[in-house]
């Protein structure tokens, strides 16, 4: 696979993942946070696991002992963003989570000890620009559940860089399908010590569990770690900076949320930035 190839595919996993904040506005009506997040993932890791069933289960015990902590990791990134979002502005979480895209390249120079290629950071810059001009607005302000959304935005770009070392260490495939298994793990032992397991109660409700489970989780955290083996990790978190426009797309779409002209140009700016942080960009070792 080329990395044109992995990017694009985690573009179209950055696409699908915009569904997600409609999905889980839909599933928490319902569904408590760590159950919602033990029916996303468990959902999915059964879908997988029938699927891939006899590549799976060949998986070896340093396959499974990456996948136990990147699944560790993706249950912390998602319980830090269901709490976070009950108790802060839609705009302010927009915004704090999508700064994974900051996060990533910090977090990668500190390891690497190398400063970000210059398309690439001058890439960041312009799509800070634009998801600020997309998600912040007049009701911005850091709380307790902002804090918790931007927590969240700094555990998913651990767990970008965790997937990219581990990607190159194992098989992608097992990995992607054995991480949501652990966070389904997870989640249902949270689940049990502090809520009251429960399935969904209504149609709506199953539908936005499901769509979280196979478009969201068993399409995207499959594809994620297989794409990550052959493109580098701060070209990832560009690109995931695209869920934001496609999330205001669909919001646009499902529940006629307009866009003021800020947003439309922060949209832009997003795309912009995406296609600067492409250009001269060396191939991965």
């Amino acid at each position: 696979m080329t990395s044109r190839k992995a990017d694009l595919l985690i573009a179209t996993v950055s696409i699908a993942w915009g569904t997600s904040y409609l999905l889980m506005k839909f599933g928490l009506n319902g569904v408590e946070p760590f159950n919602l997040i033990t029916l996303r993932f468990g959902i999915a890791f059964v879908t997988t696991l029938l699927l891939f069933f006899p590549r799976v289960i060949k998986a070896d015990m340093q396959a499974i002992g990456y996948s136990a902590l990147i699944g560790l990791i993706l249950f912390s990134v998602f319980t830090a963003l269901m709490f976070g979002l009950a108790t802060t502005t839609v705009s302010s979480a927009g915004f704090l989570t999508s700064t994974t895209v900051i996060f990533v390249p910090i977090l990668q120079a500190l390891i690497t000890r190398k400063i970000p290629k210059p398309p690439i950071m001058a890439g960041v810059l312009v799509i800070v620009a634009g998801i600020g001009l997309l998600t912040i607005g007049d009701t911005f302000e850091i709380k307790s559940g902002s804090i918790l959304c931007l927590l969240g935005a700094i555990l998913y770009a651990v767990h970008i860089i965790v997937t990219n070392y581990c990607a190159h260490k194992t098989d992608t495939l097992q990995l992607g399908i054995l991480q949501l298994g652990f966070a389904a793990v997870y989640g249902l032992i949270f689940s049990f010590i502090f809520e009251t397991p429960t399935l969904p109660a209504t149609t709506a409700e199953w539908t936005a569990v499901l769509g979280l489970a196979l478009v969201c989780s068993a399409f995207g955290f499959v594809v994620q770690p297989i794409a990550q083996k052959f493109t580098t990790p701060e070209r990832t978190g560009v690109l995931f900076a695209l869920e934001p426009v496609f999330s205001a797309l669909f919001g646009f779409i499902f529940l006629q949320e307009i866009l003021q002209l800020q947003g439309y140009i922060g949209a832009m700016l997003v795309l912009a930035g995406v296609f600067i942080a492409g250009l001269k960009t060396s191939q991965p070792q």
